[in-house]
C-alpha cells in the first residue's frame, strides 16, 4: 500500500513538524501558523489517489496525485478571505492524509470536489482555472467553485465566495480531473444575491472526449441538475455563459458538481 508523510515547512523551508511514513498520516502541531509557512505531503508512490484533510475546520477530500509531492501554503491576507475564519487558526491543527480505498476512490460522486485546490497548483486533482487571468480577489477566483461550500444567498466574504467572470463575456472555466471518468451529470449552483446579481440563461459544457452539452439556467437559488448520456472525459470546461437581459453585470456561479466515476 501506498504511504506518505506529512510536514510543515518555514516560508525558508526549515521544518517545524513531521509525521511518520505510514499508509495513513497523522500529524499533530500545536503552534500558531505564520506567513509563509506550508504544508507538504510526500508519497512513496507516484500517480495515487489520496484521502486528505489539510485543515480540521475543513471538507475532507480526495485528490489524485501525479507525482509524489504536494505543497499547500497556509493562506494569510487576501488569500485567507474565501476560507472560514476558523481555519488554520490558533495553536492546534490535525491535518491527516492516506491511501485513499478502492470504494472512496470508484464511487460514484462529486470528482470536481476540491477545497484544497489554490490558484497555480500542479500535480493535484481536482484542479479549476479560467481564462480570465490573475485576480487581486480571492472571493471570485476557480478554486471556490469546487471548494463544496454552496453557499449563494450573497456575494462576498466567506462562505459566500465564488467564481466571478469580471464582466468577461469569453469566460470559461475548466474543471481538470486529469484521469479518465465516465461523467453522467453536472450540478451548477448559480450565485444568487438578486437584484445585485445577473444570473446565465444558456451554458456549454464540453468534455475532453470531445463531446459537448448546451444547458438551460433558471433564476433560482437552487441547485440546476444536468443529466446525460455517460461521457468519457479528463477535463470539463463551462463556457459561452450567455446572461439574462437583467440589468446587473454580475452573474456569478457559487458552486459546479461533476457527477460519475473514476474509470479505471
Amino acid at each position: 500500500m501506498p504511504r506518505c508523510r506529512l510536514s510543515i515547512h518555514t516560508g525558508s523551508g526549515e521544518v517545524r513538524a513531521r509525521s511518520d511514513w505510514d499508509s495513513r498520516s497523522i500529524l499533530v502541531y500545536m503552534e500558531p501558523y505564520a506567513p509563509g509557512d506550508y504544508i507538504l505531503l510526500e508519497a512513496d508512490t507516484p500517480g495515487c489517489f489520496w484521502d486528505i484533510r489539510l485543515e480540521d475546520t475543513m471538507l475532507p477530500a480526495v485528490i489524485f496525485l501525479a507525482g509524489t509531492v504536494l505543497r499547500f501554503p497556509i493562506p494569510f491576507g487576501k488569500l485567507k478571505v474565501p476560507y472560514s475564519p476558523k481555519t488554520f487558526t490558533g495553536g492546534c491543527h490535525m491535518i491527516t492524509a492516506g491511501a485513499a480505498g478502492r470504494d472512496q476512490v470508484h464511487a460514484r460522486r462529486n470528482l470536481a470536489l476540491n477545497p484544497y485546490d489554490t490558484p497555480g497548483m500542479e500535480g493535484c486533482y481536482p484542479h479549476a482555472s479560467d481564462n480570465i487571468g490573475p485576480r487581486d480577489e480571492a472571493i471570485f477566483i476557480p478554486r471556490n467553485a469546487i471548494d463544496g461550500i454552496c453557499a449563494n444567498a450573497y456575494h462576498w466574504d466567506y462562505p459566500y465566495q465564488s467564481w466571478g467572470i469580471n464582466r468577461d463575456p469569453g469566460a470559461a472555466l475548466t474543471i481538470d480531473l486529469r484521469i479518465p471518468c465516465r461523467v453522467d451529470e453536472v450540478r451548477l449552483i448559480l450565485r444568487a444575491d438578486f437584484p445585485h446579481d445577473n444570473y446565465w440563461v444558456r451554458a456549454s459544457l464540453d468534455f475532453s472526449d470531445g463531446g459537448g452539452e448546451t444547458v438551460s439556467l433558471t433564476k433560482t437559488p437552487l441547485p440546476q441538475v444536468f443529466r446525460f448520456d455517460e461521457k468519457s472525459a479528463q477535463r470539463v470546461t463551462l463556457h459561452t455563459l450567455i446572461p439574462s437581459d437583467e440589468p446587473s453585470p454580475f452573474p456569478a456561479l457559487t458552486q459546479i458538481e461533476i457527477w460519475g466515476r473514476v474509470e479505471r
